[in-house]
């Protein structure tokens, strides 16, 4: 499979609409004689919609130059990824190639055809001087038939005019002045995000909100919300909209993963992290025997993950301190061998992080997370007014922390392992900000402020706990070299140094540590 981005835009052209000179918009040279295509596409998703509430188009089409499988997948602003597949011979269900992008979207829910297209499109191709190609601007008549969920009911069928323009080496500002020169010419601004879509409006708002991971978010962080709730807002109701946020962050990330995108899996940890502190925190709102189950089954998907994103950062932090050393310090093929781990241990972390995502459990989870969405277990405190809720579950989260801290000078805190007190600390750290994240659209600046001081603190101890991972790398490394007849001095000197690095870390938090109860308290008045 290859792919592309593909930036577009769409507008419906009125009854005497003709394409204008384009050569008119600054930037275009000369345009291509109209060039006349047939194209027929089926179109593929679960019987409950799942793809084309996700904003994702999969799709069998003939004619054209493109001919082939197309998946195309929501990207930022008017851009959409697109993953195309050999034709092959004709085929009632999609390649598992094809399906694979989308397997945390459509699940172990069976994919057929749910739409056909048949589609008369002309071609302007928009030239740059020397014959560049700048854009392409595509005038279709559509036939689309959406064929009935059930066998026995009749087919709906739609027909329609639009003209797409897609840019091919020209830039965004070409594509504003271009789709202004339309609109100038009688065309009027398209809401449609896709001709699917079009075709199954009538089916769509039939799908339940819950259904695939709460509808895209693709690009977007599961970071905190900023929008102000109303007065009357219930604690139920700013829960769970921070639950449908994550949902959809944990869904964009599963996409960035399948695709292969560098901080794919570092974000899906984290809205499973998140997740998991969301229901924790708010147990008064959300019944807990209904939400254990699934923050245990959240903890097994970030444990699954870990492997990969663990060693991928110690293995480029060990990089870049070997780098850093002075020359006589560094002896025998150091850099090599971390190169050569890089690739082995990175290889393998992605096959493992695959196996993960494909895991009937882990498929599970996002289905058991899509049923609490569709029907809350909510509990007593649901109901309340949203502000002192939100500041209790930031109090309780608080004290928990405290309790975590109290345990660290127990034993001074000096040490940091997987085991430690302070790792412990860390965690709890974690817990107070998420929870502030949900607070801040009702208790706001203050909520704020301790996301920030929470987020300090888990840098420093995040960057201590680091150690821990590559403490033992340059352990096994070093083994390795020395029985390779490498020396080891490099090895035990990065050792000693990421020592003092977890020492330094330790004793940055209990300088911060004093200010940690009065965020809490400022959070919570």
């Amino acid at each position: 499979m290859d792919g592309h981005v593909e930036i577009e835009r769409k507008v419906e052209p009125g009854p005497d609409f003709a394409v204008p000179d384009l050569t008119a918009v600054d930037g275009v040279a000369a345009v291509g004689e109209p060039v006349e295509h047939h194209l027929a596409a089926t179109y593929f998703d679960t019987a409950d919609l799942r793809l084309a509430r996700a904003g994702v188009t999969l799709r069998r089409r003939t004619g054209g130059t493109d001919a082939g499988w197309h998946l195309k997948l929501p990207a930022a602003g008017h851009a959409r990824t697109e993953v195309h597949h050999p034709l092959g011979p004709r085929r009632a269900v999609p390649p598992k190639a094809v399906v694979a992008p989308v397997l945390g979207i459509v699940r172990t829910a069976p994919v057929a055809a749910v739409a056909a297209l048949d589609t008369t499109r002309v071609v302007t191709t928009v030239l740059a001087d020397g014959g560049r190609v700048l854009a392409e601007v595509a005038e279709d008549s559509v036939t689309g038939t959406a064929f009935a969920p059930d066998p026995g009911d009749p087919a709906t069928v739609t027909t329609w005019r639009e003209v797409e323009v897609e840019l091919v080496e020209g830039d965004e500002t070409l594509l504003d002045a271009l789709v202004g020169a339309l609109v100038e010419a009688g065309a009027a601004p398209s809401d449609s995000p896709s001709k699917l879509s079009r075709v199954l409006a009538h089916r769509l708002p039939e799908v339940p909100a819950a259904t695939a991971g709460t509808n895209g978010g693709r690009g977007k962080k599961g970071g905190k919300g900023k929008k102000a709730k109303p007065a009357g807002a219930t604690a139920g109701d700013v829960v769970l909209e921070a639950l449908r946020g994550q949902a959809a962050a944990l869904q964009a990330a599963d996409l960035s993963v399948r695709e292969g995108a560098h901080e794919g899996v570092h974000d899906l940890r984290v809205a499973c992290r998140r997740l998991r502190s969301i229901l924790a925190a708010f147990r008064p709102v959300l019944e807990r025997e209904a939400t254990d189950p699934l923050r245990e089954e959240l903890r097994w998907v970030g444990a699954a993950l870990s492997p990969a994103r663990d060693g991928e950062v110690a293995l480029a932090h060990l990089r870049e301190l070997v780098e850093a050393q002075p020359v006589e310090q560094v002896r025998g093929p150091v850099l090599a061998r971390l190169r050569t781990a890089t690739v082995k241990e990175g290889d393998a972390a992605r096959r493992a992080t695959l196996r993960a995502l494909t895991d009937r459990r882990y498929l599970a989870v996002l289905d058991s997370l899509d049923d609490l969405l569709a029907s809350p277990p909510l509990a007593g405190s649901a109901g309340d007014p949203a502000g002192p809720v939100l500041a209790k579950a930031i109090h309780r989260s608080g004290k928990r922390m405290y309790a975590r801290i109290e345990a660290a000078r127990a034993v001074h805190g000096e040490t940091v392992g997987e085991d430690s007190p302070l790792h412990d600390v860390r965690k709890a750290a974690k817990r107070v900000r998420y929870t502030a994240e949900v607070a801040v659209p009702v208790l706001g600046r203050p909520a704020e402020e301790l996301i920030g001081t929470m987020k300090d603190v888990q840098e420093v101890l995040g960057n201590a706990q680091d150690t821990v991972v590559t403490r033992d790398l340059c352990l096994r490394l070093g083994r390795a070299a020395g029985a390779a007849g490498e020396p080891t001095w490099t090895w035990g000197r990065l050792h000693a140094l990421e020592e003092a690095r977890a020492a330094s870390c330790a004793a940055e938090f209990w300088a911060q540590e004093p200010g940690l109860r009065a965020a809490v308290r400022a959070a919570t008045r």
